[in-house]
């Protein structure tokens, strides 16, 4: 059974409240509301055995449903779900993980305390080679450190992998005990639960609990909109929104790292836990965000 869970809303104040320098030596401790506000809020998900990885057959229904979603068979003509890992069974200690995506508030107390501001450029953004037209990356963009107004409880995009490991690592400064990514297991298991769902909520592609181009306005939204797509274990937006970091190699090398979920702009069959891909860790996009997770002392 599902646990019950209240969003609890992360009232922002505006960027401007994060806008002061750390001080020499210092954490930022007293200047990162949001993010503690956050921290607070991680879900403990226990340690033990769940189902991974995907049979054939669910992934044949995984293309069918991007088919049916999407109406164009672009998925399955480029074998997208193909180098998912096989089903099997895993094993984990328990980890804490964050209720939702680091958003543009929490992201921006790390830039005041020093940190790199998510910026790029159009050259930058054409050499990366996405499909994306600059004018769609433009309403993401921060302006003298700040996120773009009225986006302050979006998830933050535009991070590569090391700024998303920095954030964690400093928010564990802020709040006295490590924090890290999450690992691509830890968000499989976060989002499939012990019984092994396709998706966060069930088995079945249902568009009314994500943010996903199927019934999405084509853009992110505020982080925890869709509490009907929680997870087993209660976690938000570990489907749609954005796909998010982890702290694992791709398996397939070229020194990428794995992310996982799906994102604004994806159909069925995106989103499952047991579908990932590799990503270049410098790489940023209005696609990518992430969240943290803790250890739990044995």
């Amino acid at each position: 059974m599902r646990p019950p869970i209240a969003v609890v809303g992360l009232v922002v104040a505006g960027a401007g409240a994060c806008a002061g320098a750390e001080r020499p030596g210092g954490n930022g401790r007293d200047d990162a509301p949001m993010s503690r506000a956050a921290d607070v809020q991680m879900v403990a998900i226990p340690g033990g055995r769940f189902v991974a990885g995907s049979t054939v057959e669910e992934r044949g229904a995984a293309y069918d449903a991007y088919l049916a979603t999407a109406g164009h068979d672009t998925a399955r003509e480029q074998h997208w779900f193909d180098n998912e890992a096989d089903r099997h069974v895993d094993d984990l200690p328990p980890f804490r993980l964050d209720l939702m995506p680091v958003t543009n508030a929490a992201y921006a107390e790390r830039v005041a305390a020093g940190g790199r501001p998510p910026a790029i450029d159009e050259a930058t953004w054409r050499r990366q080679g996405l499909e994306q037209a600059f004018a769609e990356v433009e309403r993401f963009l921060w302006h003298d450190g700040r996120p773009p107004a009225g986006r302050e409880d979006h998830p933050v995009v535009l991070v590569t992998w090391d700024d998303a490991t920095d954030y964690c690592a400093w928010r564990g400064r802020v709040v006295g005990d490590a924090r890290r990514l999450p690992t691509a297991r830890e968000l499989e298991k976060a989002s499939r639960g012990e019984q092994g769902f396709t998706y966060p909520w069930g088995n079945t592609f249902e568009p009314d609990k994500l943010n996903s181009a199927v019934r999405g306005p084509r853009d992110t939204v505020p982080v925890g909109s869709f509490p009907a797509g929680q997870s087993p274990y209660g976690v938000l937006d570990l489907a749609g929104n954005v796909f998010q970091w982890s702290s694992t190699p791709w398996p397939r090398g070229d020194g990428q790292r794995t992310v996982r979920g799906s994102a604004w702009d994806d159909f069925g069959g995106l989103g499952r836990g047991a579908s990932w891909h590799g990503r270049p860790r410098q790489l940023r996009h209005v696609l990518i965000g992430f969240r943290c997770a803790a250890d739990v002392p044995g």
